[in-house]
């Protein structure tokens, strides 16, 4: 714990590792940076990144911003997150200073809100929720996280549900065709249908009342769960396209 190696460390590896992959040297890499509107990442800074250079307490003299991870992921045709968190590339990145490092997917899960960190430990071989109030007499630190991260769950559930909802809409339209030959079949695409469309709206009742901002829908899903009842805000979508 308290180590000086820090997730710059770990960025610089990967820009070195990614820009060889892509034949660029760190002038090349400094004009895409420039390109995407980062001057500040110029030959320099990017050598000063990729060494690491350290101050007499070991410090690095030049740590990655968030800014520049995110330039630095696109100069370089790589997911910034990969950057800092190399899934099967190395066995343990750092996460805070106080805590032992961890596993890259293990914070990724952090990172994207699937997990609740577990840093104090290991005790027994095993990591914990911080079960500490915050500030001392505040909510529960993970509560707190809980909630937060509530978002990270629901909009990847809506992409899922609509994409659902848009294939069994597809399957309608085909049944609709063979419909005087096929009653069945046409029947029961419009049932699966309905019972798509429903899960979506539930979902979106869900994001509403986190006060969460619903992506666009085509208008005509839109007028089918506004028929059907099926919000309890029937205005809290827009169609796809329209302010």
């Amino acid at each position: 714990m308290h180590s000086h190696q820090t997730a710059s460390d770990t960025i610089a590896g990967q820009v070195r590792k990614h820009r060889a992959r892509l034949g660029l040297n760190r002038q090349q890499l400094a004009d895409e940076c420039a390109r995407l509107g980062a001057v500040d990442l110029t030959y320099a800074a990017i050598t000063n990144i990729e060494t690491g250079r350290r101050n007499k307490e070991g410090k690095r003299r030049r740590e990655v911003t968030v800014d520049e991870l995110l330039v630095l992921g696109l100069a370089l045709a790589v997911p910034p997150l990969l950057l800092v968190l190399p899934l099967g590339d190395e066995q343990i990145v750092p996460t805070v200073p106080a805590a032992d490092p961890r596993d890259p997917y293990t914070v990724w899960k952090w990172c994207t809100g699937e997990e609740t960190p577990t840093l104090a430990g290991p005790l027994d071989g095993r990591h914990y929720v911080d079960p500490r109030p915050i500030a001392g007499d505040g909510p529960k630190w993970s509560a707190a996280w809980g909630t937060a991260a509530y978002p990270a769950s629901l909009y990847p559930e809506f992409e899922r549900r609509r994409e659902a909802v848009h294939r069994a809409y597809l399957r309608t339209e085909t049944a609709q065709a063979t419909r005087r030959t096929d009653k069945e079949g046409h029947s029961a695409a419009e049932t699966d249908y309905l019972h798509r469309l429903e899960e979506l709206a539930r979902h979106i009742n869900d994001m509403s009342r986190a006060g969460l901002t619903i992506p666009d829908l085509r208008p005509d899903l839109i007028e089918d769960m506004q028929g059907l009842d099926m919000l309890d805000d029937p205005d809290v979508i827009n169609p796809r396209g329209t302010e």
